[in-house]
């Protein structure tokens, strides 16, 4: 700050407010990068294995699955502030963990941004509009973007309903906006995890459903599109109602930010880095282990 007062003759104390508004509007970011530093032992092995950048978190032992998320989303939402420009469209899945992310996104002054649902929200007991809505509104309001919700229920009853409502144009324009999505992000559900997905805790599943996900050898979902661990999808009867995006249409998007934190998500993310959905992981340092030791037992990370 010494060094820019004296190049642009004001004071240090001005340089110091410039830098501080610039932060706030998103203008200024300050990082530090050590072109010493290796890569490190579990993001080589993500990419050697599934082509997929690991930015990796480091949280203290024993923490909280609360406090867990919250590092992760922090460190997620720097890299979606690193990566969304002008005029893009991002798609955003709703979920607990990208509830957190919006929480932690930081003002910037861009123009023509759309921000888009990757899946429905509404279920028997409630439209979803508020909770889906707010997290859309946040990624938006981050970006002086719009949002288009995508206002459908996450499943239908029936999967002749869902394929009517696929011919409709309304619904149409709305997966021509998704389709264009340059940035995606989501996290992963999980039907055991310890920090549950919303989709499992907000009346979206009854137990009906749930036995027939388990029947499947359904692990966890991304976009409310079910998968088994070995990152099959398509066969699972169930995603005959999801509205989710699936696998292969997110793998036309170019940046597929992924979001995990809990190492009882390991099965899920396992499933999902093997069905390609995603081109960047964040994660904390526990979890990319357990989702490591679970693909290859033994496996060394020194």
């Amino acid at each position: 700050m010494d060094a820019i007062a004296h190049q642009l003759g004001v004071s240090r104390s001005t340089v110091s407010r410039l830098l501080k508004e610039g932060r706030d509007r998103g203008l200024v970011r300050v990082t530090i990068i050590d072109p010493e530093r290796p890569m490190s032992r579990l993001a080589e092995l993500f990419d050697r294995y599934f082509h997929v950048n690991a930015h990796l978190v480091h949280v203290r032992t024993g923490a909280s699955s609360v406090f867990r998320l919250d590092q992760v989303a922090r460190v997620a939402a720097r890299l979606i502030d690193e990566t969304v420009n002008d005029g893009d469209t991002v798609g955003v899945a709703w979920g607990t963990t990208t509830s957190a992310i919006a929480v932690q996104l930081r003002p910037r002054d861009l123009t023509g941004v759309t921000v888009v649902g990757l899946n429905g929200g509404a279920n028997h007991r409630t439209t979803g509009l508020p909770y889906v809505g707010s997290i859309l509104q946040r990624f938006a309001a981050a970006f002086r973007g719009e949002e288009q919700l995508f206002t459908l229920p996450a499943f239908f009853d029936d999967p002749l309903t869902r394929a009517a409502m696929w011919r409709e144009r309304s619904t149409q324009h709305v997966l021509e906006v998704r389709a264009s999505s340059r940035v995606a992000v989501f996290g992963v559900g999980g039907l055991g995890s310890e920090l549950q997905s919303h989709v499992y805790s907000a009346n979206y599943l009854d137990e009906q459903d749930l036995a027939e996900l388990t029947r499947s050898n359904v692990v966890g979902d991304v976009c409310t599109v079910m998968l088994r661990e070995d990152g099959s999808w398509r066969d699972v009867p169930f995603n005959e109602r999801a509205t989710g995006i699936t696998p292969a249409e997110l793998r036309s998007i170019p940046k597929r930010i992924c979001v995990v934190s809990g190492a009882s998500k390991a099965a899920p993310v396992l499933g999902a880095l093997r069905a390609g959905v995603m081109t960047d992981l964040v994660v904390d340092d526990e979890t990319a282990r357990a989702v490591l030791r679970r693909m290859r037992p033994g496996l060394r990370f020194d």
